[in-house]
């Protein structure tokens, strides 16, 4: 029994949670950091596309005029249809250095057909179009049925059509009226029929222009929309993990090959309308160009594949960019330089902020040393 006198021990107040450990700067910082990275992947290429243009527009008077938006279209559908080429073999995870050689060859394979075969402007598409299919045929059996690396199996065919244009053409470029070997005149002449698909319009829109976009639109159909363009990519993902699947390997490889040499042959037709004339020295330049458009192309909206629209879109900005610095007067040189810069620019964007993750104060970066 409880003495009545004895008070009752008091009883203990109940603890008071702790408080919540509060985020350090960097963490809350973080998520942040990663938003800004993430649209600077995404979007970056864009943005400076805008800003170029912008800047031109608005410093170049003769920029803004609906001719000189035709005429940037017009110049970079060459080196847009021959980087949708190289996208394509891009695909299966191989590269094609032939594509410059390709499109030459269909300029001078082109003037000989029309100026010293005296065949009509369908006769010459038709032959350059076959010819750009055996280059990459020849290329799709380097490749895959000899085994040889893509980039080197390619750059000999570079070289061998390079050797046979020259051949074909005695070493000379070719135009209306020039006198043969045998002394006689040259009896035909460009079309107009061909010179059209450089020099026509449809529309306010120049032809180049119409071309480029078809071919894009069907390429990105291709790549994007269809069970075989999802095939390419498999093949170029992991073509043995592919193989395993029943997936038939070389043939996809073979017609990567193959669509990139007609791409480029098309490019040479479009380039031979420009001109007039078979020079053969035209394409020399495509190849370095046609293969920027395409890696620049990987950076566009931070996708890191090849794709359609990222390799039109780097074309078109190497067009602006050429353009626009011819209006501001700077050399030849300075262009390159330019070209450099985008092509790092692109390059930084889709394989060093694309795998890198914002890491907080005190703790390494994504891949680096822990």
């Amino acid at each position: 029994m409880t003495d009545p006198l004895t008070k009752p021990a008091p009883t203990p107040a109940p603890a008071l949670p702790e408080p919540a450990p509060r985020a350090s700067a960097g963490a809350r910082l973080a998520p942040g950091l990663d938003r800004a990275r993430e649209l600077l992947v995404r979007y970056g290429f864009i943005a400076v596309t805008v800003a170029l243009i912008a800047w031109f527009v608005l410093s170049e008077p003769n920029f803004r005029t609906a001719d000189n938006l035709y005429g940037l279209l017009e110049y970079a559908a060459p080196t847009a249809i021959a980087g949708l080429g190289v996208t394509i073999a891009m695909t299966v995870g191989g590269l094609d250095l032939s594509v410059g050689a390709a499109a030459g060859f269909g300029v001078s394979l082109a003037a000989w057909m029309m100026v010293v075969q005296n065949q009509v402007g369908g006769v010459a598409i038709g032959a350059v179009l076959l010819g750009g299919a055996l280059i990459g045929l020849v290329n799709a059996l380097l490749v895959v049925w000899a085994r040889i690396p893509d980039l080197l199996a390619t750059l000999t065919t570079m070289f061998a059509v390079m050797g046979l244009k020259l051949v074909l053409v005695d070493g000379r470029s070719i135009s209306s009226r020039m006198t043969l070997e045998d002394g006689s005149t040259a009896p035909g002449r460009f079309t107009d029929d061909f010179l059209w698909l450089a020099r026509g319009d449809i529309g306010p829109v120049p032809v180049p222009a119409v071309l480029l976009l078809l071919v894009a639109v069907a390429v990105w159909f291709l790549l994007e929309r269809t069970r075989y363009g999802r095939l390419f990519y498999a093949v170029g993902a992991n073509a043995e993990a592919a193989r395993l699947a029943g997936v038939p390997v070389g043939l996809y490889r073979s017609a990567a090959y193959v669509l990139s040499g007609v791409l480029a042959s098309v490019a040479g037709l479009l380039l031979a309308a420009r001109i007039g004339q078979g020079d053969v020295s035209a394409g020399n330049s495509l190849l370095l160009d046609a293969v920027a458009v395409a890696l620049v192309g990987t950076s566009v909206l931070g996708r890191n594949v090849p794709n359609a629209w990222g390799t039109v879109l780097g074309a078109v900005l190497v067009s602006v960019m050429v353009v626009g610095f011819s209006m501001k007067g700077l050399p030849y040189y300075v262009q390159d330089v330019a070209k450099g810069a985008v092509l790092l620019a692109a390059l930084l964007f889709s394989y060093t902020l694309s795998r890198r993750r914002t890491a907080l104060p005190g703790q390494p970066a994504a891949g680096g040393a822990e």
